[in-house]
Order: C-alpha cells, then sequence, then structure tokens
C-alpha cells in the first residue's frame, strides 16, 4: 500500500512539472493519436528579424520535438512577396542555429504548397464552399457585422461553381487589379466568432516571389496557408500564441474540408513573450530601423536576437530566461531585469574578469622606482576553476576611474581621497599624498600616492583596507572604444499608451561611446563576439560589427547590478 502511494506520488509530481501544453501532448501520446508521432514546426514570416519573443516559439517548437523525440520543420510564410527579403530568412537561420537548435533536412516554405493551396482552393469551389467576391476590402469588413450582430452577405456569395473557376483563374492570369477580386471561403456569415464570416483566402498581389518568380499573381491568406501546410507536412501540434485561438475554428474548418484519413494537426495556443521596456512589433521595429532611430536591425539596443547577440548576451541565458517564464494560456508582461540577470548569472561562471578603466585619471606612485616593472598574478575567474590565472603589467604610473577619487569623500566613501589607502587589486595598498588640478577648469588631473611594498597581493601580509580599485598600467595600457549601451526606452510599457506615440519614450542615454578608455594589453587581442568581465564595471563583449584585428571594440552587455530599479524608486 505504501509502495503505490509513492508511486502515486511520483506520478502526480510528473504531472505537475508538466505545463499545459505537455499535458496536452501526453494525452494525445496516450490515446495513440497520429501513430504517437510528435511533430512540430516554426512558421516565421521572412519579413523582418526574429526577436527574443520568437526565441520563445523557437524554444517551444524545437523543445517539445526533443524531449519526445520527435521532430520540428522549419517553414517560411512566405505568402507576401511585398514585404519578405532573403536577408531576413537568412537572419532566420543563423538565428535558430545559434539559440541551439536544428531543422536538420527540413527545410520548408509555404510557397512549396501553392499550387496544392491553388488546387484545394478550387475544390472548395467545387464544392459550393468558396466564391470570388468583387467588392472591396472596405465593403467586405462592413459586411462582416459585429460580435453580436450577424454579417450580411456578399450579392456574389452564390456565383455558379463554373463562374467562380474562371474568375479565379483570370485573377492568376493577372487580368485583374490588385484589390478588385479576392477569393473568400463559404462559411458562416452568422457565426460568433468574427473569423469563421466567410474570411478572404486568396487576393490579387501582383509582386514577383523570390523563389516562384512571376508564376502566381494571388497568394493565400495566413489563415488558408497556415493550417494546410501543417496537413501537408504531417505536423502533429501547431503551436501558436494566443491570439490565434479564435482562428482555431477556422483552423479546424479547412481541415475538415481536406483531410482524407484519421490524421489531423492540433493547434494549442500559448502566451506571448511581452517585456518590460521594450517593444516587440515588427511593425515598430523596423520604423526604429528605417528612420534611423538605432543603426539597424542588429543595433545591440534592439530586442532582436541578433542585436542581442551582438550585445554578449549568450544563447543559454535566453533559454534560461525562457524556462523561468514559462508557458501559459494568460497574458502577462515579464519585467525585463528577470532576462538580466539571467544574463549575469550565465557570464557569471563564463567571463574572464579583466582591467579596464573608462574615464582615465592617472595616479604616479612616487615611491615606486622609476623604469621599474613587474608582473603580477591574478585570477581569470573565481567562479571557474578550470580559468586559470594570467598576469598583468605594474608600473609607476597607473589609471583608475575617475570616478574613484574625491577630493574631499563623505564618510562612507571607501575608495581614494586625500590620506586615504586604498587596495589596487591583484597589486599593493597605496596611499593617496597629493594631488594636482587644472588652474582653469578645477580638474583633477593627477594623484600622487606611496606604495607599501609589504603588501603585495598574495604575499601573506595580512593590512586590511576598505576599498579595492581596479587599475591599468599607464605604460602599457592601450586607448580602445567602449560603446555603453542601456534600454531604449525609458517607460515600462512605450508602445502602452494610447494618447502617444512610442517614440516618445526613446531613452535619449541608451547609447554613450567611450573613445578614450585605457584597457590591459591582453584586451588587445580579444576577437569578435568574446566576453568579459570587466572588474567592478559590468559584463562587455568585442563588438562584432566594428571591431579590427588588433582594435576591438567592447559593448556594454548588461552592469554588474539592477540600476533601474533604484531609478524607479526616486
Amino acid at each position: 500500500m505504501s509502495d503505490n502511494k509513492n508511486s502515486s506520488d511520483t506520478n502526480n509530481e510528473q504531472t505537475k512539472s508538466l505545463n499545459f501544453i505537455e499535458q496536452f501532448i501526453e494525452e494525445d501520446l496516450s490515446q495513440g493519436k497520429n501513430d504517437n508521432r510528435i511533430h512540430t514546426r516554426f512558421p516565421p514570416e521572412p519579413n523582418g528579424y526574429l526577436h527574443i519573443g520568437h526565441a520563445k516559439a523557437i524554444c517551444l517548437d524545437f523543445g517539445i520535438a526533443e524531449k519526445y523525440n520527435g521532430k520540428c520543420n522549419l517553414r517560411f510564410d512566405d505568402t507576401n512577396p511585398s514585404k519578405e527579403e532573403i536577408e531576413y530568412i537568412n537572419s532566420i537561420k543563423e538565428d535558430i542555429h545559434w539559440l541551439g537548435f536544428d531543422w536538420e533536412d527540413r527545410e520548408y516554405y509555404t510557397s512549396d504548397y501553392f499550387q496544392k493551396l491553388y488546387d484545394f482552393a478550387v475544390d472548395l469551389i467545387n464544392k459550393g464552399l468558396a466564391y470570388v467576391d468583387d467588392q472591396s476590402a472596405e465593403i467586405i469588413s462592413e459586411q462582416k457585422g459585429t460580435p453580436t450582430e450577424a454579417g450580411v452577405e456578399s450579392p456574389y456569395r452564390n456565383r455558379s461553381v463554373e463562374e467562380n473557376l474562371e474568375l479565379l483563374k483570370r485573377m492568376n492570369n493577372g487580368e485583374f487589379d490588385e484589390g478588385a477580386r479576392v477569393l473568400r471561403a463559404k462559411v458562416d456569415m452568422a457565426s460568433s466568432n468574427m473569423h469563421m464570416r466567410d474570411p478572404i483566402i486568396y487576393r490579387i498581389m501582383k509582386v514577383p516571389h523570390h523563389r516562384t518568380g512571376n508564376k502566381w499573381n494571388i497568394y493565400p491568406m495566413y489563415d488558408f496557408a497556415h493550417g494546410q501546410s501543417d496537413y501537408f507536412e504531417g505536423i502533429t501540434h501547431s503551436l501558436c500564441t494566443l491570439e490565434f485561438e479564435v482562428h482555431r475554428p477556422l483552423y479546424d474548418w479547412f481541415i475538415d474540408q481536406l483531410k482524407d484519413s484519421d490524421y489531423r494537426p492540433r493547434q494549442i495556443e500559448f502566451n506571448r513573450l511581452n517585456l518590460t521596456y521594450t517593444v516587440m512589433s515588427k511593425r515598430k521595429l523596423l520604423q526604429l530601423v528605417e528612420q534611423n532611430y538605432v543603426e539597424g536591425w542588429d543595433d545591440p539596443r534592439m530586442p532582436t536576437l541578433s542585436g542581442l547577440r551582438r550585445r554578449g548576451y549568450t544563447a543559454l541565458s535566453i533559454r534560461n530566461f525562457i524556462d523561468k517564464i514559462g508557458y501559459t494560456k494568460y497574458e502577462a508582461m515579464n519585467d525585463i531585469t528577470l532576462l538580466e540577470h539571467s544574463v549575469r548569472e550565465d557570464l557569471n561562471k563564463k567571463a574572464n574578469r579583466v582591467m579596464a578603466v573608462l574615464d582615465p585619471l592617472k595616479v604616479i606612485i612616487t615611491n615606486y622606482p622609476e623604469g621599474e616593472e613587474e608582473e603580477l598574478e591574478t585570477v581569470n575567474n573565481p567562479e571557474d576553476p578550470e580559468a586559470g590565472s594570467r598576469t598583468l603589467p605594474f608600473s609607476r604610473e597607473i589609471f583608475i576611474e575617475r570616478k574613484d577619487f574625491m577630493e574631499d569623500p563623505p564618510r562612507k566613501f571607501f575608495r581614494m581621497g586625500p590620506g586615504r589607502e586604498v587596495r589596487l587589486k591583484s597589486a599593493y595598498i597605496i596611499k593617496c599624498e597629493d594631488y594636482k588640478k587644472d588652474h582653469e577648469t578645477g580638474e583633477i588631473i593627477e594623484v600622487y600616492c606611496t606604495y607599501d611594498p609589504e603588501t603585495k597581493s598574495g604575499s601573506g601580509v595580512s593590512r586590511k583596507v576598505k576599498g579595492t580599485l581596479h587599475w591599468v598600467s599607464a605604460k602599457h595600457a592601450f586607448n580602445a572604444e567602449v560603446r555603453l549601451y542601456d534600454r531604449l526606452f525609458n517607460d515600462e510599457t512605450p508602445d502602452g499608451h494610447k494618447d502617444k506615440d512610442f517614440i516618445e519614450f526613446l531613452n535619449p542615454d541608451s547609447l554613450t561611446i567611450l573613445k578614450n578608455c585605457k584597457l590591459e594589453p591582453s584586451l588587445k587581442s580579444a576577437v569578435k563576439g568574446e566576453k568579459f568581465q570587466f572588474t567592478r564595471l559590468g559584463y562587455f563583449c568585442v563588438d562584432n560589427k566594428y571591431s579590427k584585428p588588433g582594435a576591438p571594440v567592447f559593448n556594454r552587455t548588461v552592469a554588474l547590478r539592477d540600476t533601474w530599479s533604484k531609478i524607479k524608486k526616486k
């Protein structure tokens, strides 16, 4: 009896650990549906770059296939050639691979099925379930009615099969102008679901297609093409975001007209990924690009996967973030600080600690022998036992951060000031003896210190001071450009204001370019994409656009801690 109870408890725990989509899938498997196959698909539109919201769908589509030993197809929904580009297709494939997924040999396009879809449309006409409508899109929309009032049937709804077939053929031959005619499914103009009120399934579009050329002058609508493409590919579970829930009856209606076996795909909807301080609309992201508010789709301030990658975000940090927020049937706004925490959490384990001074102030150690220099050992990453150590050059003149010195520091300022001692990380304890100002500006231009040679790091001498500073040797450091990226918007919901344009909430300080930063010499050979923790400053990576061999440019990925929470409290 005890064993049975334990077994039951274990089963309950397993059920609890499954998200609702996995529960549906396990239910289908237990019933032997679709020959116990699990086959998903990721169907992006090649009309822009993927953003982090798409990453949630990618992780689900490919992750479900991996978990249940199934397959996942990559299928480009290329039904609107006026907005699609090969550039977008290539970027989408790169992003999926970067996240760690592979579609193997299953790369498909909705255009692969244009002929099948056309044949299906002809079949619907022959069954009296589709007709050509001569009305404009505006009139058709008005005739749809309201959710509480039935729609008005088109005067062309009862055209003969022969006339509809002839008109559809002529539409595809290019005999009519765009917008002059559409093909509609004949479903139910009194349905409580507006999507079932004779939806448009083909429209005239005289635009060459990147794969089919000028063969087609009509292109299928998404609601018509999507489910049928799923069916043609043998998809078992079509995972969509919540806005498609009201489309599901139409999805099933088309499948009912098409299927000739017990097999049928099942559409399941989940919540989208929404982030604070971010816009996810492709249209709005395109606006930012085209109006030069950013430097392109891969700008490190953009929520695109290419932008996040260039900024230094790791694929694992994004996947971990998505695991944390999970999948539900309820829309929610996710705090961007959780994403940033995931990035810090991952980089903390991986990124070597290095010395970089972004706003340099020269310090002269007056009792250190002139012309002498030495190599000091420092740990690469205390969180990674395998990271080892390296040496840093040390000399009489060094640079520290300007903000680490104050002429008249407050009591709890544990950095450098007149008469104060601090430790230089992995080096010595130094004491400020004097400083020099620019007579015209009043700016401090040099600090004079003495060092205690007995306090060399690792020497075993125990003398505690409250402050530890990062530094670089002035003789050995090199100049580098560092780009400080911050959030693109200064409002939590920039596109959530009905009376204001989201552009109004752009953060004017989202990018600061520093040209005279002093970096330790080992960083001169850093390669594109390489990631580091600049000691006390944050996580940075080598930019893959502006960097050159021997002249790396560094992007700030994220600060060491969240400073925006403090801003919000003020």
